[in-house]
Parts: structure tokens; C-alpha cells; sequence
């Protein structure tokens, strides 16, 4: 049986050429910065919010979200920089796990208990180790190696 012999100029999957990075080195490593400090004092502002429960502002309130608001951003910054050089499981698994304690003590602000507090961070962290294992999977060869 014949076979379609291969047409010149056509690309396979893997040849294509990478979109061209417009973007020095610089401006990806600020936006890094920027991505985690924003990102904090939107959960800073968040926990402060939730932890205040519509009442009056004080200052305890401000230092609550000020200091979530750091520690978040801190452990952003360390699982965006640890995260990549694991192997996929333990990968998705560092994102769930910061992903279901952050919701965790987000959903506590909100004068709920323990325990409700606790099955949302798992649900949470259930759902994200799902999304991110199986885009990790699917996005590396057989070996493990990263797919870029």
C-alpha cells in the first residue's frame, strides 16, 4: 500500500518555532516581584475583610492583613522558586498544599469553625493537586523532562 511521501515546508508539532520574548531578563524578573506583592495585598486585603466582618477598621485589623499580606507574597516567591524543580507530583502537590492552607485560613476569618475551615482548605487543595497534576502530566515526555 502506498504511503503520502512528506511535503516540503511543512512542520512537525515539535519544530515549531518558539513565540519570540520581547521582554529582557529584567522586566520577567520585576514582573515576578510585582506578581507576588500584588497578589499579597490582595490576600492581605482579603483576610483583614473577612476577619473584620464588615465592622469598623482598626488597627489590629490593619497589622492582621498587613502581616498575611507578607506571608503570603514570601511564600509565593518560595514555591514559585522551589516548585519547578521537582518532579510532577511533588510539584502539584507544593502548589495544593499552599493553595489549601492559604484558602484555609482565608475561609477561618470568617468566624466558621475549625473544622468547615479545615474541608474547605482540603477541598481546595484536592481540586488544585487534580488541575495541576494532570497539566504537569501532559505537558512533560515520558522521561519526566518538561516540555517547552
Amino acid at each position: 500500500m502506498a504511503h503520502a511521501a512528506p511535503a516540503q515546508g511543512l512542520r512537525t508539532p515539535s519544530a515549531r518555532p518558539r513565540t519570540p520574548d520581547v521582554f529582557s531578563a529584567r522586566t520577567h524578573r520585576i514582573a515576578s516581584w510585582a506578581t507576588a506583592v500584588v497578589t499579597g495585598l490582595v490576600y492581605g486585603y482579603w483576610v483583614a475583610a473577612n476577619n473584620r466582618s464588615g465592622g469598623p477598621i482598626t488597627g489590629w485589623n490593619l497589622l492582621l492583613g498587613f502581616v498575611s499580606a507578607l506571608v503570603f507574597a514570601a511564600l509565593w516567591t518560595g514555591v514559585h522558586a522551589l516548585a519547578p524543580r521537582m518532579r510532577r507530583e511533588l510539584h502539584a502537590l507544593l502548589w495544593a498544599a499552599f493553595a489549601g492552607c492559604a484558602m484555609g485560613l482565608l475561609y477561618s476569618q470568617s468566624a466558621e469553625s475549625v473544622l468547615r475551615s479545615t474541608a474547605m482548605g482540603l477541598a481546595v487543595a484536592a481540586a488544585t493537586f487534580l488541575v495541576l497534576f494532570f497539566r504537569y502530566y501532559t505537558h512533560e515526555d515520558a522521561a519526566g523532562h518538561r516540555i517547552r
